[in-house]
């Protein structure tokens, strides 16, 4: 398939998917229900958290979170309220309450000092960086390891940033910075568009591959590094919209 063939189909499949039907399947209505930006930054990072498996499970257990912090996520988190859950209460699958609360310590650190993740990204110049996802990450992990007496936890944050294609987290970013009015809600403004990372799992590294946009088997950091050179090519401006186009055939294909 030539470029131009090869865009038209993902400009087509793109529009075609990000529509707001897509919403009441996906995770991202989570935090499409707050209208407060803490709100909508600590569920769209717990949702994204969970968000591996079965999306039936994870739309479920997102919702058990939000239950847990009484749909109050931000006055959740200020009061500290999750030091009172039972560290072994399963949240989805080995995602556990001791997880969420090393996420959550982390979280209410940056909100003491920052006011909001999206001001915390800006503090760390992370739209200037040629990888805002990575570097925000790092920090986050920094502030979450002094808020956790210097312990990590990869289950709340990836830590492997080296070789990690940052899936959900790319997801999140995407959620929060992509500003079509659609589905994404825009609600930052510390990460250009154009910076922003497809989220790579299985399904839409094999699109890609099908497709002839990568080369590599590893659904790796390097990878999504290669996938992005064509959408860049296709849409500087927004690459990211072409995620929505490579769930779409992916699902369309299978």
């Amino acid at each position: 398939m030539d470029n131009e063939s090869l865009k038209n189909l993902l400009d087509e499949e793109a529009f075609r998917i990000n529509s707001p039907e897509f919403i009441a399947a996906d995770p991202v209505q989570f935090p499409r229900r707050f209208s407060d930006l803490r709100d909508i930054e600590i569920v769209a990072f717990l949702s994204a958290i969970i968000a591996w498996g079965n999306r039936r499970m994870i739309c479920r257990d997102a919702e058990r979170m939000l239950a847990i912090m009484g749909d109050q996520p931000y006055e959740y988190v200020r009061d500290g309220a999750f030091e009172d859950l039972d560290p072994s209460l399963n949240i989805h699958r080995t995602f556990f309450a001791r997880n969420f609360q090393h996420f959550l310590r982390g979280m209410r650190e940056i909100y003491h000092r920052h006011g909001s993740l999206d001001a915390f990204a800006a503090s760390l110049h992370a739209g200037e960086s040629e990888a805002p996802s990575w570097l925000l990450v790092e920090g986050m992990n920094q502030v979450m390891r002094e808020a956790n007496d210097g312990e990590s936890d990869s289950r709340a944050l990836p830590q492997n940033l080296a070789t990690t294609a940052l899936k959900r987290v790319n997801m999140a970013l995407r959620w929060l910075v992509r500003d079509d009015g659609i589905v994404d809600m825009g609600v930052w403004s510390s990460i250009p568009k154009s910076k922003l990372f497809v989220p790579l799992d299985v399904h839409v590294g094999n699109t890609a591959r099908s497709l002839g946009l990568i080369t590599r088997k590893a659904n790796d950091r390097k990878t999504v590094g290669q996938l992005m050179e064509p959408l860049r090519r296709f849409r500087p401006e927004d690459p990211c919209l072409y995620d929505y186009a490579l769930f779409g055939i992916g699902v369309m294909s299978s």
